[in-house]
């Protein structure tokens, strides 16, 4: 259906595209993998007509195409669904999806045909949930998801593009965006799909194009290669697990962290504790309180009943201030949102939280960020360089900094390698066992069964809010999933 040769860019004289390619073919999914700047959008964005190439071409259907506009691939055919969506949230899902290309009667806007093929749309996706006339802003990630691809669906796509679609989603929203993508290729739309986790890669593609510093590296059936072979070609090196052992001299000691009975409104009698030189996991299903758990802990919904102890002494964290300067702290889930301020520098985010709770200690912190940056490999051009334009690895070594740049004793982590490649998912994994080893306490979060399974000295399990139980470093995910669905009490039963 399409076949793409030697596309090169350069932006400011820096190439970030050389002599790549790939070919779609109607009916499969083709995965596009590769580290944060390897070029993965700027191939899309090419393909969508957002940028032109500065050399090679693109057939579509055997004609040599030239797109000089997103609105000019979007008629031939040619959809993406990028990570951030391109919504109006006060209009409707009907509105969304025939945005400039409104049906018509009598010179007006035919509302009730609108909203009637929209709903068309929606339930030919599979999704019979949504109502057309609802507005967008009512909706959730995964809903929103389902709108862009609705919207793709309208135009005849007969090339979806889908970047980093599962990066927001819980795992029953995965399965449905599984769904959607089965119906779509059954009716012979090409996918490409690009993703950093390979599970999902393995699962849905016929064949695997990888990248690398902007070069095509190579493309071979998904049937032909495994995860280790995978990642080798993505990051250039084999690497043996992607889960390292406790670092030696790793010492578990006495409690630093421990929560006895504490609750608020969404979790309720959790008891747990955490050692110094220990990495303890919080894993269950969406909704099972395990963000809400970490946010009372650091003081952003205090916990209105229960005890909270560190280094044995009770502490009342009322808020994150209180909880900066007990010791704790907190890497959130959505780096963009909560954690990085996008416009400002690299040194001025690595300083953000001593500045505006000890500032006291400003000018000792300036001193030792470049010492931390440095040991988290963060790839930057100067400390001056704004944030925005660091990959999404990068931008999370970066939050990794400016929370160790407080000198914590408790390190809790949300979330810590959402969106980011294999290669600074590795990063970020010997860092969490250099800390461990350094004696701090690491409570850590995370929705990928085999990185919690990998990483954890223990795990604790939440269902509902409360502790459903707790497995040993390397348990199985049965056994975890077991716990977070309920299925082991229900087996006793």
């Amino acid at each position: 259906m399409l076949v793409a040769a030697g596309l090169t860019k350069s932006f400011l004289g820096t190439t970030v595209l050389q002599d790549a390619g790939l070919t779609l073919v109607a009916g499969q999914v083709h995965g596009l993998v590769g580290e944060n700047g390897a070029g993965k959008s700027t191939l899309m964005k090419l393909l969508a007509g957002v940028h032109q190439p500065d050399a090679g071409t693109i057939v579509l259907d055997g004609t040599d195409v030239r797109f000089s506009h997103p609105v000019q691939a979007q008629q031939a055919g040619i959809s993406t669904v990028f990570q951030e969506f391109n919504l109006l949230p006060d209009r409707t899902i009907a509105e969304n999806v025939f945005l400039g290309r409104e049906p018509r009667r009598r010179g007006l806007v035919d509302t009730a045909r609108m909203r009637r093929d929209a709903q068309e749309l929606l339930e030919g996706l599979g999704v019979s949930h949504l109502e057309s006339g609802r507005p967008v802003r009512t909706l959730s990630v995964a809903e929103q998801q389902i709108v862009e691809i609705a919207k793709a669906v309208s135009q005849d796509a007969r090339i979806i593009s889908m970047d980093e679609p599962t990066a927001a989603l819980a795992d029953h929203e995965v399965e449905l965006l599984y769904a959607i993508i089965g119906r779509l290729t059954a009716r012979g739309v090409a996918i490409l799909y690009v993703s950093h986790r390979l599970r999902e890669i393995f699962d849905l593609c016929t064949t695997i194009t990888v990248l690398k510093d902007g070069q095509h590296v190579t493309t071979r059936p998904a049937a032909a290669l495994d995860e280790s072979e995978l990642v080798r070609l993505m990051v250039g090196r084999s690497l043996v697990t992607y889960f390292p052992d406790p670092l030696p001299g790793t010492v578990v000691g006495r409690p630093r962290l421990e929560l006895e009975g504490v609750g608020h409104g969404d979790v309720d009698d959790v008891t747990l504790t955490v050692h110094a030189g220990e990495v303890v996991g919080i894993s269950g299903l969406q909704g099972s309180g395990r963000t809400e758990l970490l946010e009372g802990v650091f003081g952003v919904r205090p916990f209105s009943r229960g005890t909270v102890r560190l280094d044995g002494r009770e502490v009342r964290l009322r808020s994150p201030r209180r909880a900066v300067r007990a010791g704790l702290a907190l890497v959130t889930e959505d780096r963009k949102a909560t954690g990085l301020a996008l416009r400002q520098s690299i040194l001025d985010n690595a300083l953000s939280v001593v500045r505006g709770v000890v500032p006291g200690r400003t000018a000792e912190a300036r001193r030792a960020v470049p010492g931390i940056l440095s040991s988290l490999r963060v790839s930057a051009r100067a400390l001056d360089q704004e944030v925005q334009f660091l990959s999404g690895g990068n931008q999370q070594k970066v939050v990794l900094a400016r929370w160790l740049a407080t000198e914590p004793k408790v390190v809790l982590l949300d979330e810590p390698t959402r969106g980011v490649d294999v290669g600074a998912k590795v990063a970020i994994y010997d860092l969490v066992r250099q800390l461990a080893a350094d004696g701090f306490a690491v409570l850590m979060v995370s929705s990928e069964l085999p990185e919690v399974i990998g990483m954890s000295d223990r795990i604790v399990v939440l269902r509902d809010g409360r502790v459903a139980g707790e497995v040993p470093a390397g348990a199985s995910e049965e056994d975890v999933l077991q716990l977070a669905t309920g299925a082991a009490s229900e087996a006793v039963a």
